[in-house]
């Protein structure tokens, strides 16, 4: 791993002229690939010129981004701009670096892919350069598959500044209207990104098998919440390219801090267990799905009275989501019965009503975030775009988003009833907008407390 010609005490590479030689000679060439047009392409086309035509007269340069480093010369897992990624449908596959223009000065757009192509083997970049040599990274494409592949024009990176000098009105990714267009422009998915949401749901879905078949071994290990997060993300690598975001495997009274991502936890038996994973796959659109199992397979009372009233809540957004609603009315169907539960159930000392009332919330104390956020290619998507046409908007066919009420009473809360504290749930799901409502995508993980039950024993008998 490391920068391209940055010096490392590492390196032991020899350089003389006999050297270069003799390792550039006696290779077999490799056979011919057999590279179709992906399918995502013409998808990727569509979405370039739709932008193209609000940006006309311009030039769009959408960079992919460098890789980021971890620690010296180690870099994190690579993954390129979402916005990219959206326009070129590369996904995992994206020579970092890469970069993206746009020309809409003329009345056809002209899209040009540019990207670091493969060194050839007569180069010591082929063995000597760890970011491009083969020896290094493996085979990399060449500008022809990629061209092939992706259907776009693609030329080598090196040829970039050139041909920028030669255009003008340039807009990059620091502009923000440009980044508010890119966020604004996935609101809706397309046929491919919906399918795609679907798999990366599924393969969630299964990855919570693994999470409950983990439950009995992480219940006998230290940092048992270690042993349930890395059940899940061998799901998440082996069907997927990694996870959308990082695992919350929260047990106990952990589950009551809301991005519980240090996974340190016991698991203990009879606490519950908040799990909120998403896998995404290699076009790079992910699930976000949150079960609150019990870690012996069996709600206690308590548990089940807190958890029943999640799911009352998550009903009551899944009844008025539909198009033509707006987007924060989900929210506020879901918050006016997290209020009159907590009334119920003695959370709160005053009236669902007096709460409700803007002045007062003091139901938030027990649910303090939102209950719904766009998804797709970022798990929180299209964050970038004005909040009247995201939190305002009115829902239309095609939108992707989660419906995830939760309820949280921290073991330390003295307003709360002694049985109810240390407990926390949240119940997730992604839904599709459809012509006439929602279709939830993660409906087949159970989500009521039989439900949860029967699934645990049926994932624990194999």
């Amino acid at each position: 791993m490391g920068k391209k010609n940055q010096p490392t005490n590492r390196s032991r590479t020899p350089h003389s002229e006999s050297f270069l030689k003799f390792i550039a000679a006696n290779w077999q060439e490799s056979a011919p690939a057999n590279l179709q047009r992906w399918e995502v392409a013409d998808y990727a086309l569509t979405r370039r010129n739709q932008l193209a035509k609000q940006f006309k007269g311009e030039v769009l340069v959408i960079e992919a981004g460098e890789p980021k480093t971890r620690s010296n010369d180690t870099e994190y897992r690579y993954r390129p701009h979402s916005g990219f990624a959206h326009l070129t449908g590369w996904g995992s596959s994206t020579v970092p670096g890469s970069v993206l223009v746009i020309d809409a000065s003329k009345k056809t757009p002209k899209h040009t892919l540019y990207l670091m192509p493969t060194a050839d083997k007569s180069s010591d970049e082929f063995f000597a350069n760890p970011m491009i040599g083969e020896f290094w990274v493996g085979p990399r494409p060449t500008l022809e598959e990629v061209s092939t592949q992706l259907g776009i024009q693609t030329r080598d990176i090196s040829k970039l500044r050139d041909d920028l000098k030669k255009l003008e009105r340039k807009i990059t990714l620091k502009s923000e209207a440009l980044l508010e267009a890119l966020s604004t422009m996935r609101f809706v998915k397309d046929e491919y990104e919906i399918a795609q949401l679907r798999e990366a749901v599924n393969v969630t879905i299964r990855g919570f098998g693994d999470v409950a078949r983990a439950l009995p071994q992480a219940s006998r290990k230290k940092r048992g919440e270690r042993i349930v997060e890395t059940a899940f993300f061998a799901r998440a690598r082996h069907e997927g390219y990694d996870l959308g975001y990082e695992t919350i495997a929260a047990a106990g009274k952990n589950a009551c801090t809301l991005h519980w991502t240090r996974n340190d936890g016991e698991v203990v038996e009879g606490d519950l267990i908040l799990v909120d994973a998403g896998v995404e796959l290699d076009s790079l659109y992910t699930a976000d799905v949150t079960r609150t199992i019990p870690v012996n397979g069996k709600f206690s009372p308590e548990q089940k009275l807190i958890y029943d009233a999640v799911l009352e809540a998550a009903d009551a957004a899944f009844a008025i989501a539909k198009p033509g609603v707006r987007f924060r009315d989900i929210h506020n169907a879901a918050i006016e019965v997290i209020a009159k539960k907590a009334a119920e159930l003695g959370l709160i000392q005053v009236s669902a009503e007096e709460a409700l009332k803007p002045e007062n919330q003091q139901h938030r104390r027990f649910m303090v975030h939102g209950t719904s956020h766009h998804l797709g290619m970022d798990v929180h998507d299209c964050a970038q775009a004005k909040r009247e046409l995201y939190q305002d908007g009115i829902l239309e066919p095609g939108m992707v988003f989660t419906i995830e009420p939760g309820l949280y009473i921290h073991e330390g809360d003295l307003s709360a009833p002694e049985r109810f504290r240390g407990i926390g749930v949240r119940i997730e799901d992604d839904v599709l907008v459809t012509e006439h409502g929602v279709e939830n995508l993660s409906a087949g993980l159970p989500r009521t407390t039989d439900g949860i039950e029967k699934w645990f024993a049926q994932e624990l008998l194999g």
